[in-house]
């Protein structure tokens, strides 16, 4: 960090300005990185024009200013995605297709499923299952799941069914739970980078807002963390928001981390907890990797494995299929909280998205059976993703390119800052153009609002010819990791 040069002395009578402390310069350099990081967003949702062109779809007659501001909503992630959508790489069908690298998929494990949903457990059918549930989700499946996470999360004490919450998917739980929690144009506190979507989760249906506290890409010296999270940084971004006369109602909590793949320790995350309760804040905590983590070496603990939690009718623990089990295409997300008020207001919102009973007949099925779960999916799941991960960086070391190394998710978090032609947000959306253009989808991280240009989320959990594919996608033979693209490339 640099000082500022002190003032000149001033000729007339009047005292010379007070230096800078360190605190103030602290301050302006922290909100100097909220700006950037609120500006990487605002790029990120204005992608689609840069994509297709100034004859994009305009306001509709049709619609509310609202509907309008809906249907014309689209961020990096969501268009490229589209992007991918339209030409799927397929090995017979559509082998010149893009690769995607960008979604966090596991794409890893169809044959383990395949085999555990087609037994005949799977296809049991009653006609509670054809009828309307409690919204909160089948009292069979709360339960699954509150033993589920009791066994997994290592809970002290058995959780609840009473106390479970399943929708469909985590991002109608984010939605559900910004609207009941905040007021329109309220806030929330979360840590930059983060998985952009959320801001869609939260803002599209219940115009609630995202506060940045954003984290510094460098190492601070004191454990060689890059984007380290400190309860000092969501003070200070606290005090900000109060300064910009915002109402911040809770904060969001990722373990293991999006897209950092970062593993918060259970006494960090206690120390965050306790920022949250000495302000009144809901924590929001999502632990959807929670069983994504392929070192034996490494131990995640679950902030439900406290003996105690500093505000347990504050605290909100997600959880969902789509990662640890490889079914993003299940949609089953599913909340834990002790808040009865908040199960309340939630179930009151859950006609509009529930999952249907045969599903939840299914997913209860894999959750009790600890045999498949413990012998055969998690031990080769988690050979499989270390496998695929060793394989992506060593590649990337082979490269010289640096990431942060951590044994967790589906991804990796890369610094490709040397391949911009200048440290900008546009540069860095003209390389993800140029990686697209190569049929190759990657998730620049303007899409995760952080502050600094040039990062990029990898997915690895693909079979290992599709990356190497991704690596050395046709169009010239243009080897994009070890090779800045020609200039023609970033037009």
């Amino acid at each position: 960090m640099t000082t500022p040069a002190p003032s000149a002395p001033s000729s007339s009578s009047q005292p010379p300005p007070e230096a800078p402390t360190t605190e103030s310069i602290f301050n302006q350099e922290t909100k100097k990185s909220q700006l950037t990081s609120v500006k990487a967003c605002k790029m990120s949702q204005n992608a689609l024009e840069t994509l297709r062109g100034e004859e994009g779809p305009g306001n509709s007659v049709y619609l509310s200013e609202r509907g309008n501001s809906i249907r014309l909503h689209e961020g990096i992630l969501q268009e490229g995605y589209i992007q991918y959508g339209m030409d799927r790489h397929h090995d017979t069908d559509n082998p010149d297709g893009i690769i995607n690298m960008g979604t966090s998929e596991n794409k890893l494990c169809y044959d383990l499923l395949h085999k555990r949903l087609t037994k005949p457990d799977m296809l049991h059918i009653n006609p509670s299952l054809l009828q309307y549930s409690d919204w909160r989700g089948h009292a069979f499946l709360r339960e699954a799941v509150a033993k589920f996470l009791t066994h997994y999360c290592c809970s002290p004490n058995p959780l609840k069914a009473d106390n479970v919450v399943v929708m469909n998917g985590c991002g109608s739980l984010f939605s559900c739970i910004a609207a009941v929690i905040c007021d329109p144009k309220d806030a929330i506190l979360i840590p930059t980078p983060f998985y952009g979507v959320i801001t869609e989760d939260l803002h599209l249906y219940s115009d609630v807002k995202l506060f940045h506290v954003p984290l510094d890409c460098e190492a601070d010296g004191k454990d060689n963390r890059p984007f380290r999270l400190t309860v000092g940084k969501l003070e200070e971004g606290l005090q900000r928001a109060k300064e910009e006369g915002l109402t911040i109602r809770g904060v969001i909590l990722m373990n293991p981390h999006n897209p950092l793949a970062e593993i918060y320790s259970l006494k960090e995350m206690i120390t965050f907890l306790e920022f949250a309760k000495r302000n009144a804040l809901h924590a929001i905590v999502d632990e959807v990797y929670m069983l994504t983590v392929f070192d034996e070496s490494v131990t995640f603990q679950s902030v439900l494995s406290a003996d105690s939690l500093p505000d347990p009718q504050r605290t909100h623990v997600m959880w969902g299929m789509s990662k640890d089990f490889a079914m993003a295409g299940i949609r089953i997300g599913t909340l834990y909280t002790e808040n009865r008020d908040l199960v309340e207001a939630l179930a009151k919102l859950g006609s509009f998205h529930g999952v249907p009973g045969t599903t939840q007949h299914q997913v209860a099925q894999l959750l009790q059976d600890k045999e498949w779960i413990n012998e055969e999916f998690l031990p080769e799941n988690r050979r499989r993703l270390k496998a695929a991960c060793s394989y992506m960086t060593g590649e990337l070391l082979s490269m010289g390119i640096p990431f942060l190394d951590r044994p967790a998710t589906l991804y990796v978090w890369a610094d490709l800052r040397k391949y911009l032609q200048e440290s900008s947000f546009e540069e860095e959306l003209s390389l993800w153009k140029c990686f697209l253009r190569h049929k190759v989808l990657l998730s620049c991280g303007q899409a995760f609002c952080c502050s600094v240009p040039g990062w990029f989320r990898i997915v690895f959990a693909d079979q290992q010819h599709h990356l190497q594919l991704g690596q050395y996608q046709q169009h010239s033979q243009c080897l994009l990791f070890p090779h800045p693209c020609s200039k023609e490339c970033y037009t």
